[in-house]
């Protein structure tokens, strides 16, 4: 009993990483699905949900006036969300070239604002994007041609970090494997997730959105009931720097797994496959059994500790663990000293997981994340 859930456990972590990846390039070899792009400029609503942006809201809208899409086909709205430093009086000062205020008094959270937006969009296909993301000047006609395609419901980009100089930073070796893995999905079916600070969508998509949950996540699961697909696009860009601090980077990704938790729970129903196919493989696989795997983690490393005791195999891989979790807890507390991969992955497949179950005990005490604090970059 005890040998089947140490293998059974460790097998799941396996496949939440990689045999997920595995799966999805094996299928793509007998289902491809392309998106058929072209050149598309629809009418546009760019929506940016802001709160106390005062530092970053004047470069996103020199951002914004720098694209090159269609000014008459375009409309965009800057939702502030009961902010109260200047936000809104240097928003107001671009009312004469096209930039919308939508003030809202009392603050109702990122969902909420961009609720309100929509409420207000003139435009077929709606942007979101938040304040500190920035775009190339040719980001909306890319992002667009997607829409040429009728099967496709939304499109996310792909995160490129900056460097606090500007510059761009090497991703970590976590953000390409996601967006490895969000290309697989692509090509086979859809995306399960996009990227929250960059993406698109049709507006009929858009017609029943929610003002508490997370908006990217559910969008894309608006698009598969409308019988449409997410995919990503590797040509869209969403620049952003680097978190200052680490623990605003570890606060973030425990409210985003808190938010993604009340979004999956309120959809349990796109598990049925006979309904939605090959999706709710996906829906399992990337959301929930990669927000298990602090849980497996845990019965794995209890289950091979009383392993240990009877067998040295065993006890070489109750070694070999207590080794990962030394060294990942060295790099998470010595910051300076992982930048070497022997440090940097363990520190940071430690940072993830902590994370996680963080998030699954705040989501378990009732907690749901509305409001949010744009993060100091």
């Amino acid at each position: 009993m005890i040998t089947a859930l140490f293998i059974g456990s460790l097998l799941l972590i396996i496949h939440a990483y990689f045999g997920y990846a595995l799966s999805l390039a094996m299928i793509g070899l007998f289902r491809s699905k392309k998106i058929n792009k072209s050149p598309f400029s629809p009418s546009l609503t760019m929506i940016i949900a802001a709160h106390n942006e005062e530092k970053m809201i004047q470069r996103k809208i020199e951002n914004i006036l720098r694209l090159t899409y269609p000014k008459e086909k375009l409309q965009v709205i800057i939702a502030s969300d009961g902010s109260t430093d200047r936000t809104n009086e240097i928003i107001r000062r671009y009312g004469n070239e096209g930039i919308q205020l939508l003030e809202l008094m009392e603050r109702k959270g990122k969902e909420g604002a961009q609720k309100a937006a929509v409420r207000r969009a003139a435009g077929d296909i709606l942007v979101f994007s938040d304040a500190a993301t920035m775009l190339d000047p040719g980001g909306l006609q890319r992002i667009t041609a997607n829409f040429a395609d009728p099967t496709v419901g939304c499109v996310s980009s792909e995160d490129r970090v900056m460097t606090g100089a500007g510059n761009p930073g090497g991703e970590n070796l976590y953000v390409r494997y996601e967006m490895w893995l969000r290309l697989l999905e692509s090509r086979v079916n859809s995306l399960v997730g996009m990227s929250g600070s960059f993406f698109a969508a049709r507006k009929e998509v858009c017609e029943d959105f929610s003002g508490e949950l997370q908006s990217d996540f559910r969008t894309v699961l608006n698009s598969v009931k409308l019988g449409l697909r997410a995919v990503s696009d590797p040509e869209v860009i969403g620049y952003y720097r680097d978190v200052d601090q680490e623990k605003q980077e570890f606060d973030r990704k425990v409210r985003t797994v808190v938010r993604g938790l009340t979004v999956f729970f309120k959809h349990i129903h796109f598990l049925n496959a006979m309904k939605y196919g090959l999706f709710s493989y996906q829906y399992f696989c990337h959301k929930l059994l990669r927000w298990l795997v602090p849980a497996l983690l845990f019965v794995a490393f209890i289950a091979n500790l009383i392993l240990a005791l009877q067998s040295k195999l065993f006890l070489l891989l109750f070694l070999g663990q207590v080794i990962f979790y030394t060294l990942g807890a060295r790099g998470y507390h010595r910051p300076a000293a992982a930048s070497t991969p022997i440090l940097k992955i363990p520190a940071y497949f430690l940072l993830v997981n902590i994370s996680i179950a963080l998030a699954w005990i705040r989501y378990l005490k009732g907690q749901r994340v509305v409001m949010w604090q744009p993060t100091e970059r």
